[in-house]
């Protein structure tokens, strides 16, 4: 029936005329003009629930006609000598905010992220209140809880599901968990243990908040979320409720606690547990694995959809709230390990956080925030109708045609068309997010091999499939399927190791090296079978799948770390690996910012800072074997990193020295990067080359001001040794970097470190010609800014002195003349691109030699380090012509590449001479013999 019709149209005017007569009974003089009637009928068509209040609370229409209820109804005082009128306080409160929360929804002056928003704030309040009556009231009877320090302990109500959320719908019930932190006894004349004290304050919060009265209720409460639901404990401790996460806590528990908020008691300690329970809740890999839980959860849900008929509910049917909440947080729980920014509690901000992550798109998102906004508002309105806790579509159809016309639909059709089609949208982004399992389709005869082994299937499966060598791949598939790894999965692993291995078979197959592949894929999976997690990633992600297949074929290294550390497997789908690169900026904040508040625990703050280390060499590496950068960048890049790593480490040294002896006041340390590292050059896996240095106010008579003191020569000596150790330590993650400290001034029979005045004496009296090339390339890279400076001043004026320019070249020719003999690795048929005649060690010294010999004249030659720079910046002085400086920038750039792809590949920097390096070397040897460097009388071959 159309509601437009004569019929619909003079009931819902006869609602209206009836409202108004009440409201005449108990406001006569309030509604006597027709902006305020017209007001009070759209509010009487949306909600009798509202018109009830008024007519029972005149004043509150008073107050909402006079501001349009812009400011909250005032909280009750719950006095200890009126307790029996908590109740009806607390019940008139929550119908007077309500009321306001509906006039403001009806007539526009609020968005639907208001009117939840506002529900929220009206529960805590409620909570609070009732919390904090009852806490005196136990006080007077019991005392209050102590623990063993004798420190009092109150009771932590945490808020799950929407309350937890900030998005509590209009007439929700609240999902509450009790706990407390530690146990104790109450200290009054009637003495409780705290489990039983605060069980026994739950349970009146409860009622006091639940109960049916004369005034209605004031919040209905569920306590079935806490552990082991309706059979568990009321109340439990901190201690008790981690034990029970890590032993039995179960994926639906994850869901839950995702959006769990500290709302009333002590709320400070209900977050330090929300923060030990982080690690329950959000996985530190990519977790694929909810998604099983998320599957199991929906299953559910649709068989009580269909055995109760719930089609028209708009939160538990098909594309309504719950869908668009569970993808959401599959999302979270999946990337919010690795991503804090993703761990927020509220759906809407948790949306928008996926976008800017990259996890779903900007189209996705905007047709999600839409949708939800819409559902809730809807499923506000179905309730503020009569205060029920409904979420079914109205049969009625006065119902239903009061409902569309509140909502500015010109009748249910309409509102029924609008609500289908959102519905819709969600429903096929969701099945999206469960769908890419059903997606892989692997060839059948490879399935049936595969699930045959150890004792059946037919090896010529493999060799139809591109196996040349498919005997020898028949073997070593067959001794992986009787491996014990594999003979002790549970059913669940296996049932997923069998629908990720025949894609890997045929993804292997597809490569051009299957054999190599396959041998690869297998030392990845031995080491992943344990954790099922990433056979689960894996499974779900068929592109993460095909992206493993690629990389641990055309890369060794690459291949070799994902099996040494599977948490790289994440970066296999991280939306980042395909995007920019960070920054040198970035990348040092990254290292810096990895577990600051955790300098007292170094080992955790080494396996962060590798784990952050190894998954950004890794996407570095991705993008440089993709071809979406090149090898000067990526070196810059790898360099940059190793300068963000050596700070973190840096500090964290300084911290420990500082802990057992105090610091050395007013003093000064750095750490200066030669080589590789300096000249922003560095390669996958180089060691460091570093000096320290130090300056202190009171020279060697300087000490530290802790309780064991240490002067500062040793002081400094100490923090060297532990960022040189710190830096080589294995951890679970692998090790940061070798460090190699030989370029130090006099080499292995000096100091660790040096001080500033030592270090400007040594390059002015004592170090050779090689110690100033090597000067050319070194750059500060962590500690004190202002000896950083010092030491770029002592740089300057070693590198800028004036030279005898052939003195300088026989020296730089004698010293690559020597190198030659004991490091080129060069024979008849390959070519050694570091070491080799024309290689990148030529260059280097084609270029030191240029700044040792000419910089006095040239203070432009100083600043930069990196050997492209080098090249621009002596060419602008004419050293080099504009056809030099192309072919050396070009010659650079080819060695560096193949060096980089030997590296990603485990091969020894030797490669045939082909056209492209062949030419690259000829550029090189051209320049040094113009500039009179014969660093080898043997022609090039």
């Amino acid at each position: 029936m159309n509601p437009d019709s004569p019929t619909h149209s003079s009931a819902i005017d006869a609602i209206a005329e009836r409202a108004m007569a009440r409201l005449r009974l108990s406001s006569p003089d309030a509604i006597d003009d027709p902006q305020t009637h017209e007001r009070l009928r759209r509010v009487a068509i949306a909600s009798d629930f509202a018109i009830d209040t008024l007519v029972r609370q005149p004043e509150l229409l008073q107050s909402l006609l006079r501001d349009d209820g812009a400011h909250a109804w005032p909280a009750p005082t719950l006095s200890p000598e009126h307790r029996t009128d908590w109740p009806m306080q607390l019940r008139r409160y929550r119908t007077a905010e309500s009321t306001r929360l509906v006039w403001r929804d009806v007539l526009g002056l609020d968005e639907v992220d208001d009117t939840l928003a506002g529900s929220t704030r009206l529960a805590e309040r409620c909570l609070q209140l009732a919390l904090e009556a009852l806490e005196a009231e136990f006080a007077q009877r019991h005392g209050v809880v102590r623990d063993r320090e004798g420190n009092v302990q109150r009771l932590v109500v945490f808020g799950l599901g929407k309350l937890g959320g900030g998005e509590l719908n209009f007439s929700s019930d609240v999902d509450l968990v009790y706990a407390y932190e530690h146990d104790g006894e109450s200290d009054g004349a009637r003495a409780l243990d705290a489990e039983h004290y605060f069980a026994r304050l739950g349970q009146q919060l409860a009622k006091l908040l639940d109960e049916l009265t004369v005034d209605g209720f004031c919040h209905r409460v569920d306590l079935r979320l806490r552990p082991y639901g309706n059979a568990g404990r009321v109340a439990w401790s901190f201690t008790a409720m981690e034990q029970y996460f890590q032993r039995e806590g179960r994926d639906w528990e994850r869901y839950a606690w995702q959006k769990a908020r500290p709302v009333a008691g002590d709320i400070d300690a209900g977050e330090r547990f929300l923060e030990s329970l982080r690690p329950f809740v959000y996985r530190r890999y990519l977790d694929f694995g909810a998604l099983d839980g998320l599957r199991g959860m929906k299953a559910s849900i649709s068989a009580e959809v269909a055995r109760k008929e719930l089609a028209d509910d708009i939160k538990r049917g098909p594309g309504g709230i719950r869908e668009i909440e569970f993808l959401v947080q599959a999302l979270q729980l999946i990337y919010g390990g690795r991503e804090p920014a993703l761990r927020d509690r509220r759906l809407l901000p948790s949306l928008q956080a996926l976008v800017e992550a990259r996890q779903m798109s900007d189209d996705a998102g905007s047709m999600l925030a839409h949708a939800y906004r819409f559902l809730r508002r809807l499923e506000n309105r179905l309730q503020m109708l009569r205060d029920a806790q409904t979420h079914a579509l109205p049969d009625a159809e006065g119902d239903r045609a009061r409902i569309a016309i509140a909502l500015d639909h010109a009748d249910w059709a309409s509102l029924r068309e609008a609500l289908d089609g959102q519905r819709a949208r969600v429903t096929a982004e969701f099945e999206a997010l469960l769908a890419p399992r059903r997606k892989r389709n692997a060839p059948d005869a490879i399935t049936a091999y595969w699930r045959a082994l150890p004792d059946g299937g037919d090896s010529a499966v493999l060799g139809d499939a591109g196996f040349v060598e498919a005997g020898n791949a028949d073997g070593v598939l067959r001794d992986f399927a009787r491996s014990p790894g594999v003979r002790g999965l549970s059913d669940s692993t296996r049932a997923r190791l069998d629908r990720v291995m025949p894609a890997l078979l045929q993804g292997a197959a597809a490569s051009s090296e299957p054999m190599l592949a396959l041998r690869r894929l297998l030392a990845l999976l031995h080491n992943v079978l344990r954790r099922s997690a990433y056979l689960a990633l894996l499974d779900e992600q068929p592109a993460a799948l095909a992206r493993l297949v690629e990389v641990v074929t055309r890369s060794a290294l690459l291949a070799e770390r994902l099996a040494a550390y599977p948490l790289l497997l994440d970066e296999l789908l991280d939306a980042r690996v395909a995007g920019p690169l960070p920054g040198r900026e970035a990348l040092h904040a990254a290292c810096i910012a990895v577990a600051e508040d955790a300098d007292d625990d170094a080992e955790a703050v080494l396996q962060a800072l590798n784990e952050v280390r190894q998954a950004l060499s890794f996407r570095m590496a991705m993008a440089l074997r993709d071809g979406r950068q090149s090898a000067s960048d990526s070196a810059c890049q790898l360099a940059w990193l190793a300068d963000g790593v050596v700070a973190r480490v840096l500090r964290l040294a300084e911290h420990e020295v500082a802990t057992a002896h105090g610091r050395v006041p007013g003093a000064r340390f750095a750490v200066i990067g030669y080589g590789s590292l300096g000249g922003e050059e560095l390669g996958f896996g180089s060691d460091l080359d570093l000096v320290f240095l130090y300056d202190s106010p009171g020279g060697e008579h300087a000490h530290s001001d802790g309780a064991r003191p240490l002067e500062a020569t040793r002081w400094f000596a100490r923090v060297a040794q532990k960022v040189v150790a710190l830096l080589g330590a294995v951890t679970g993650a692998g090790r940061l970097y070798d460090v190699d400290v030989r370029l130090r001034p006099d080499g292995a029979k000096g100091l660790l470190v040096s001080s500033l005045s030592s270090y400007r004496d040594y390059q002015r009296e004592r170090a050779w010609t090689w110690e100033h090339q090597a000067l050319v390339r070194a750059r500060f890279i962590a500690g004190d800014d202002s000896l950083g400076a010092d030491f770029e001043q002592v740089r300057a004026q070693t590198l800028s002195r004036e030279r005898d320019a052939k003195t300088v070249r026989d020296d730089v020719v004698a010293m690559r003349r020597r190198m030659r003999a004991e490091l080129d690795r060069s024979d008849a048929g390959s070519f050694d691109l570091k070491q080799g005649q024309g290689g990148l060690v030529d260059l280097e010294f084609l270029l030191q030699y240029a700044v040792l010999a000419h910089s006095a004249e040239h203070a432009a030659w100083l600043a930069p380090r990196n050997t492209p720079a080098l090249i621009s910046t002596v060419a602008s002085d004419g050293w080099l012509d504009a056809d030099e400086v192309q072919a050396l920038i070009g010659a650079h750039a080819v060695l560096l590449d193949a060096g980089l792809a030997c590296t990603l590949d485990r091969r020894p920097r030797r490669l045939p001479i082909d056209e492209r390096i062949a030419s690259a070397r000829e550029s090189i040897i051209a320049a040094t013999h113009r500039h009179g460097l014969a660093f080898d009388d043997v022609p090039a071959a």
